[in-house]
């Protein structure tokens, strides 16, 4: 039974680790580029039993052996992300779409492109959105916490982890989220119908999905002039603006298998490490290899929880899939000159975050019931899987940013009576 369980998840991570497993080059010849593949990277791909599961091994995997700190680490591209970058990170023909110079090359690439007032238009809208930027991620904290009390067993006595409010709470996290994407698209839109024959010509040099066409140049920004935050937010929107002009609908709307259930901790054991590393590029296979060793730990009942969210969340995959779809289609309204429905992609968002919310909880169910019946022995085998580098940046964060004592507010309006 393992072994039927482990094939049906990781016959994807046989495609991931393809690329890198390539025949090395004869000697004096360069290997040849590895072609686009939209087929290996598909909302279909994205939403198959393969990839979600190995996905949720993963997180319960990272859930297990980490900690609150751990749990709240979040690359700030996984906001807002309807603008096609993530489809364009995976498809890289030059496989750098995981090192951590991919984001800065190009956003860097197209700021150049930019004159000065179109780049002030993107600072501008940093300072703007930032409060909510950071409101944000405070927002998640209160949902981590309450996991981890289900967890834990540190529930109110009497209660237990609600689905209804997790859902509710979930959905204001996404209105937020929708708010931020909707003003994004309209500032940014403004930015790229702007652009001179002269700046379109210099982008078409730029394409999507080889990043080999992008020049190494040097940094466009004076970070001196702003805060931290600012400059995140400023090359967050450079990247994606790019990806965004550049891109489609369909890359639009794709995501990741991780894009969802994002309060496991599983950013904080595959991401975290790449912290402050110039040229590092974070392994494809880790959350499948890491996955794998999961499941072969549990025992028989264990794994069927695991394996028993496939179904339980896949009509809400689904939904999420045409909720994107929708909010992608509104937002490139803009794109093409005209204006999009804000109180569409407001109540979008919030269903969205329902569904989010949704899948959440039932990971947060599914790993604290695993978590609650582990042996000494597992725990033992468990915890030897995870490597802790002391020189790794130390959370709690917001985002990716080390925070002290972070503020939560009394999550008990997350547990309802048994």
């Amino acid at each position: 039974m393992i072994k039927a369980a482990i094939a049906l998840v990781f016959c994807l991570s046989a495609g991931l680790l393809a690329a890198q497993n390539r025949p090395p080059a004869p000697p004096g010849q360069q290997r040849p580029p590895r072609q686009l593949d939209a087929d290996r990277y598909s909302i279909q791909q994205a939403t198959s039993d393969q990839a979600q599961l190995h996905t949720i091994a993963f997180d319960g995997l990272a859930y297990l052996t980490g900690d609150f700190a751990a749990d709240t680490f979040l690359p700030p591209g996984k906001v807002s992300d309807y603008f096609g970058f993530q489809y364009m990170r995976d498809i890289d023909a030059a496989e750098g779409g995981h090192n951590t110079s991919f984001l800065t090359r190009i956003a860097d690439n197209m700021l150049a492109v930019l004159d000065d007032a179109q780049k002030a238009k993107l600072v501008a809208l940093a300072g703007r959105q930032q409060a909510d930027i950071r409101r944000f991620a405070q927002m998640r904290l209160p949902l981590i916490a309450a996991f981890r009390r289900n967890l834990e067993g540190n529930a109110p006595a009497g209660t237990a982890l609600s689905r209804q409010a997790v859902m509710r709470y979930s959905a204001s996290l996404y209105e937020l989220d929708g708010k931020l994407a909707f003003d994004r698209a309209r500032s940014t839109a403004e930015v790229l119908r702007s652009l001179t024959p002269a700046q379109r010509a210099a982008l078409a040099k730029l394409k999507f999905g080889d990043s080999r066409t992008w020049p190494d140049i040097a940094e466009q920004l004076d970070r001196r002039s702003m805060s931290h935050e600012d400059d995140v937010a400023v090359m967050t929107y450079a990247s994606e603006m790019f990806s965004w002009y550049a891109g489609s609908l369909e890359a639009d709307t794709y995501f990741c298998p991780e894009r969802h259930g994002m309060y496991f901790g599983g950013f904080g054991m595959k991401t975290l490490p790449a912290m402050g590393k110039q040229n590092y590029s974070i392994s494809t296979a880790l959350t499948g290899d890491s996955g794998e060793a999961f499941l072969q730990v549990l025992n028989d009942s264990q794994r069927k929880l695991v394996t028993g969210i496939l179904d339980q969340q896949k009509s809400d995959l689904a939904e999420i899939v045409t909720t994107r779809r929708a909010i992608s289609t509104e937002l490139r309204r803009f794109l093409d000159g005209g204006q999009g429905d804000e109180a569409k992609v407001l109540a979008l968002s919030r269903r969205y975050g329902e569904l989010d919310g949704e899948m959440s909880y039932l990971y947060a169910t599914a790993f604290a019931a695993v978590g609650k019946s582990l042996t000494a022995a597992q725990k033992q085998t468990l915890n030897g899987m995870r490597v802790n580098d002391p020189n790794d940046v130390q959370g709690p964060f917001l985002y990716s940013t080390p925070i002290r004592d972070p503020q939560i507010a009394n999550t008990d309006f997350l547990f309802a009576a048994r």
